[in-house]
């Protein structure tokens, strides 16, 4: 009987405290309004708008795969998709201002959007989509480059423990 009642004490506390953790992390409307005002000053939209479509084409090899019909259809289909993330912006948009909001307090949020404002900012923000997209290639290049040699040592470590491949 003591452990039926620990059992419910148990999944009582597990399933209220991400209740709980989730009302404490809910940001304050202050917090919410200098977010979402740096998310407008930041041109947020404008910054994935921008980056949609290297991700698109950074995606296109691991689904092509060398096979030209895909690949033709690929690139017909890829606007579509593009043009169906772009619709659902804003939903992003609201998301990124609460992650915002939780992660700095209004003050911080405040110097934020008056940083952007200034020259440096106005040049970061300029800068930002073609830094992001390089970043991007950068980053898949590096990703294969690391996939491969993991994939060349898993291999080599199995055989060496009798692993037939």
């Amino acid at each position: 009987m003591r452990g039926f009642i620990r059992m419910i004490g148990l999944l009582s506390l597990l399933i209220l405290l991400p209740v709980s953790l989730a009302r404490a992390q809910a940001p304050s409307p202050e917090a919410l309004a200098a977010a979402k005002d740096v998310v407008a000053t930041i041109h947020m939209d404008e910054q994935l708008s921008a980056i949609l479509p290297a991700m698109v084409k950074n995606l296109k090899p691991s689904i092509v795969q060398g096979r030209p019909e895909v690949d033709r259809q690929y690139d017909a289909v890829a606007p579509l998709i593009v043009d169906g993330f772009k619709a659902r912006m804003s939903e992003l948009i609201d998301a990124a201002a609460i992650v915002y909001a939780r992660n700095f307090s209004t003050e911080d949020l405040q110097a934020l959007n008056e940083f952007y404002k200034t020259p440096l900012g106005q040049r970061l923000l300029q800068k930002l989509p073609i830094v992001t997209q390089e970043t991007m290639v950068a980053g898949a290049k590096f990703g294969r480059s690391v996939g491969e040699d993991m994939d060349k040592r898993m291999k080599e470590e199995l055989r060496k423990r009798g692993v037939n491949l």
